[in-house]
């Protein structure tokens, strides 16, 4: 078992995950409207501060889905040399442009390293808006996803290629092929109908 995933973690794969099945065969955007990302602040409410309070906006939803376009691209080239998602495979942005894409984002808020440390934990540092500055949701995503991408997380990360999926996730255990056991089971269940087409 690998230690729990950090918060940067947990966001950038919760912002990658806002892509998903739709449980019909295609595939659903949960940021496709300020709606969307409204409820999906309020579902994740360690994004940012006053979580509770926040109303998306166009602007606000065009930078975040830029983020999200970006992170998806390079998780792509992260679980390389496997397949990235078949989400986006056929249109993943370029590498170089993901990667200024992400660093252009990250550089709108202006942070401070904050020193957390516990006595059951090592030191961490984490960047945290400087005092008086507002916050900047899609430089807050941006700067999760770089804060995962250049941890040690990354090594774990891997596209789900269970039939209908389209989910990154962290692998657990050695064994661990799928995100989650449903795509497990489908994942058996068309190899076994595969094996009997052939054989018939």
């Amino acid at each position: 078992m690998q230690d729990s995933p950090s918060r940067d973690t947990r966001i950038a794969l919760a912002l990658a995950l806002t892509v998903r099945h739709d449980g019909q065969g295609g595939i659903a955007d949960d940021l496709a409207d300020p709606a969307g990302l409204t409820a999906w602040i309020a579902a994740h409410p360690d994004v940012v501060p006053d979580a509770e309070a926040f109303a998306a906006d166009a602007p606000t939803l065009a930078a975040v889905r830029e983020v999200r376009a970006a992170a998806r691209a390079l998780f792509a080239r992260a679980v390389r040399p496997g397949e990235p998602s078949p989400a986006d495979a056929t249109r993943l942005l370029p590498v170089p442009h993901a990667l200024r894409r992400l660093n252009e984002a990250a550089a709108l808020a202006p942070t401070v390293p904050v020193l957390a440390w516990s006595d059951a934990a090592d030191p961490v540092v984490r960047a945290a808006p400087a005092q008086g500055a507002p916050a900047d949701l899609a430089a807050t995503l941006a700067q999760a996803v770089i804060g995962f991408l250049a941890g040690p997380d990354r090594q774990r990360l891997r596209a789900c290629h269970a039939p209908r999926c389209v989910r990154y996730f962290l692998k657990e255990h050695p064994r661990q092929e799928w995100c989650k056991p449903s795509c497990g089971n489908r994942a058996r269940v068309a190899r076994h109908q595969d094996r009997h087409r052939r054989a018939g």
